[in-house]
């Protein structure tokens, strides 16, 4: 069975054909209110100057022509020529049982493969709250994608090679506490790294130099210290991972493309794409190049020889077009590389690498009300410690309300909804928009959050258990007011999904979510499911199953689970 939207378009289709219109009829929008109808089309207003005829007057003859049952129960012309579409109680029943069959739940399917570049932090140094976004952004982005049929990569690539390395070999020598890196290592190398920016001597910052040299020369003893220092950080960011429901297929950082950057920066001058400035090495642009880039040459080798991230990230597109062959490539990183990967982008068609879509999904700043977070000078909120503390917050509230349940039950329920309340404060807002750090507001446990929607997931199964009902969505068309517009909204999933992938903003289907939460509340307000019998019990058991699955699917996608019981 064919979606809502897609049947109402075909029917109004097949409506401008009947009258002789030559036109393709643009798909059908949802309403904002329900006097407006179910659905709503403005087509009348890009057709009426062919048919030669006002808006209004051709959406008069669309409406006459359109067939009242069994899908339509009304249509309604209004204002100078929208098309107001009313569906009947019977085809809505009709068409969340079939939504509902289907396990994608009727989202579109789209063949392809997808690279998705998020997270990436730095080696050495402790997660913070500035890595949650691209973390939380990449990994619904990755679910959102697998779930509209994409193949997916999902490349985690960390900063593991640089001058920090140097810093870090010279600040584990002078300063390094043994005992403090076997209990915590992470927490110890951070702190010797604040520690050399803090207190480093001229000679120490020499010495650093020398160092890094010496890695990137392969020096024994420095490369063992090195992979050390990665496999300390890799332990650490899987344990956040575990607790973000974030998963990687790769993990190559940018160690992983050394032995590709000179061989790419010769041929890249051979093929005149680049050239030589100042004893650097450039890709210059032209205007035809993009907006702003003329004045902007690409740096990709220092005038001491060294690559940048630059000529990492071009390596790194090389790679991944060899290796996937992939249709696009999404970058999820802040607002301020908006420029890097714009010169990027333009670097790959001058070099005819047109193989794949690269888009660089980029997201606001998070900062502390005091200014922006470094971990130079150690102003950071470890996101360990920001999920520890929303857990420890959850478990409060858990213990207060649900005291019923087992101490394990609890903890659980607990890890589940402070770590989702973390989650889901970012999600549920527009990405591209700045996010000042507010504990209170990421810690709360009603209004818009993860708990308040986990709990409506929790409730809506405690009923059915209560009322034995079976989680299954049959044809019962809804009998309210409450329930048919709890029922148009469920059916509006296979739109929702589409747009926040299309938009790569997982907001979208935050909102939509926290819509439908709401709207189960005003059900539960008009709707007794208790004591109710034969066909209205039957179709409301209908839409509690549906709600259920709505959420524990949409939740599901933003990487936040759907409890059973809270």
């Amino acid at each position: 069975m064919a979606t809502v939207v897609e049947s109402l378009t075909q029917l109004l289709q097949s409506a401008a054909d009947s009258v002789g219109l030559e036109a393709s009829i643009p798909p059908v929008n949802a309403t904002k209110s329900p006097d407006l109808g179910d659905y709503q089309s403005n087509c009348c207003f890009r057709l009426a100057k062919a048919a030669k005829t006002s808006p209004r007057e051709l959406a008069a003859k669309l409406a006459e022509a359109l067939p009242i049952g069994p899908v339509l129960a009304k249509v309604e012309v209004a204002g100078p020529g929208f098309l107001n579409l009313f569906l009947s109680e019977a085809y809505l029943g009709q068409a969340l049982q079939a939504q509902f069959a289907d396990p994608k739940l009727h989202v579109p399917q789209t063949q392809g493969t997808v690279v998705i570049d998020y997270s990436s932090p730095n080696v050495a140094k402790r997660m913070h709250v500035g890595h949650l976004r691209s973390t939380v952004i990449g990994g619904s982005l990755h679910k959102l994608y697998d779930f509209c049929g994409w193949t997916v990569v999902a490349d985690n690539h960390i900063g593991d090679w640089g001058t920090q390395f140097g810093k870090l070999i010279v600040s584990w020598d002078a300063w390094v506490d043994q005992a403090a890196f076997e209990e915590d290592p992470i927490g110890e190398l951070q702190r010797i790294y604040v520690k050399f920016s803090q207190d480093a001597t001229d000679a120490q910052q020499d010495k650093a130099r020398e160092e890094t040299a010496k890695l990137q020369a392969g020096d024994s003893r420095n490369l063992a210290l090195w992979k050390r220092f990665i496999d300390a950080s890799m332990v650490e960011f899987e344990s956040i991972y575990t607790r973000l429901g974030v998963s990687f297929d790769v993990t190559y950082g940018e160690s992983h493309y050394n032995e590709m950057l000179q061989p790419l920066v010769n041929t890249l001058l051979e093929q005149g794409v680049a050239e030589e400035s100042d004893g650097a090495v450039i890709i210059p642009f032209e205007k035809s190049d993009g907006k702003g880039l003329k004045d902007q040459p690409f740096l990709i080798r220092k005038r001491d020889g060294a690559a940048l991230y630059g000529t990492t990230d071009l390596a790194t597109v090389r790679f991944r077009l060899d290796t996937w062959a992939p249709h696009r490539v999404l970058y999820v990183t802040d607002t301020r590389q908006q420029l890097h990967f714009k010169q990027l982008f333009a670097a790959t068609k001058k070099l005819g690498w047109n193989q794949s879509e690269l888009w660089h999904v980029w997201f606001g700043l998070l900062s502390l009300p005091e200014g922006n977070m470094s971990s130079r000078a150690g102003n950071v909120i470890n996101l360990k410690d920001l999920l520890d503390a929303a857990v420890a917050k959850a478990r409060e509230i858990v213990d207060e309300k649900s005291a019923e349940l087992s101490d394990e039950e609890r903890a659980m329920v607990a890890e589940a909804v402070g770590v989702s309340a973390v989650r889901y404060a970012d999600l549920s807002q527009n990405p591209q928009a700045n996010v000042v750090f507010d504990w209170d507001k990421m810690m709360a446990m009603d209004g818009n959050t993860a708990p308040f929607l986990m709990y409506g997931h929790a409730r809506l199964r405690s009923i059915q258990r209560k009322e034995g009902l079976q989680h299954v969505v049959t044809e019962h068309g809804p009998v309210n007011d409450a329930e048919r517009q709890l029922c148009t909204l469920l059916l509006r999933f296979p739109d929702v999904v589409p747009a926040a992938l299309a938009a790569s903003r997982p907001s979208i289907l935050a909102e939509y979510l926290f819509t439908v939460a709401r709207a189960v509340n005003r059900f539960y307000s008009q709707s007794r499911i208790k004591g109710s019998v034969g066909e209205e019990r039957a179709a409301r058991a209908s839409l509690v199953a549906a709600a259920s699955m709505t959420l524990s699917t949409g939740l599901g996608l933003l990487g936040i689970p759907a409890l059973e019981r809270m």
